[in-house]
């Protein structure tokens, strides 16, 4: 009977008389599992499809970023282009401004010299009717000339004193020079050459714009 007793005494104690073992997550509220896995994978294809969004927009976005950009580029080259082209032509034009300034200045310096040349003449007579000038070639040098014929309808022997106006096709004048030719006998006739300072270049006309002899 004592070893009976015994082995009763060493039983494990049963459901009804184990001791509770009370912890402090039974105290606050009792373990709930979670769906880890599920909620993950949730929120993974939430993010990607965020992503892909943002992404759908980013391309539309830079896409018509690209072609506003690219607008803007090809209206500034084209300003630009316009620009450097309305500068070249005003350039262009202001030099021929100044290029053509320039010729009349020479050209009218040219026939105040030829002018006073004829007038310096004492005593001179107009024999400007005895003077004809033939047609205006360019010489290998590139000045004009003209051959000029002067007859002399006079009883005596005379000097002539010729200016030569060199001409555009509108009159404008281009050179001038004065001419001498000494000692045309009474009746007869003698030529000279007109030729101009500076290299002149066709069409040009040849003008006897005054004469004197004496």
């Amino acid at each position: 009977m004592r070893r009976n007793e015994d082995t009763m005494d060493r039983q494990p104690p049963t459901g009804a008389n184990r001791p509770t073992r009370t912890t402090a997550q039974d105290v606050t509220a009792p373990v709930v599992r979670r769906p880890r896995r599920a909620v993950a994978g949730a929120l993974a294809a939430a993010v990607l499809g965020a992503a892909a969004l943002a992404g759908c927009s980013s391309d539309s976005t830079a896409s018509k970023a690209v072609s506003s950009a690219a607008g803007a580029v090809e209206s500034g080259v084209s300003a630009a282009a316009s620009a450097a082209a309305s500068a070249v032509a005003s350039a262009a034009s202001g030099l021929s401004s100044a290029a053509s300034s320039a010729v009349a200045s020479v050209a009218a310096s040219a026939e105040a010299a030829a002018s006073s040349a004829v007038a310096d003449v004492k005593g001179g007579l107009d024999a400007k009717g005895d003077v004809t000038a033939g047609a205006v070639t360019i010489a290998s040098d590139g000045k004009a000339e003209a051959t000029l014929t002067v007859s002399n309808h006079e009883q005596q022997s005379n000097r002539y004193v010729i200016q030569i106006n060199f001409t555009d096709d509108s009159g404008n004048v281009l050179d001038a020079t004065a001419v001498t030719v000494p000692d045309v006998a009474a009746g007869q006739s003698a030529q000279a050459t007109a030729r101009s300072n500076r290299d002149l270049s066709s069409p040009v006309k040849v003008v006897v714009a005054n004469a004197v002899r004496y």
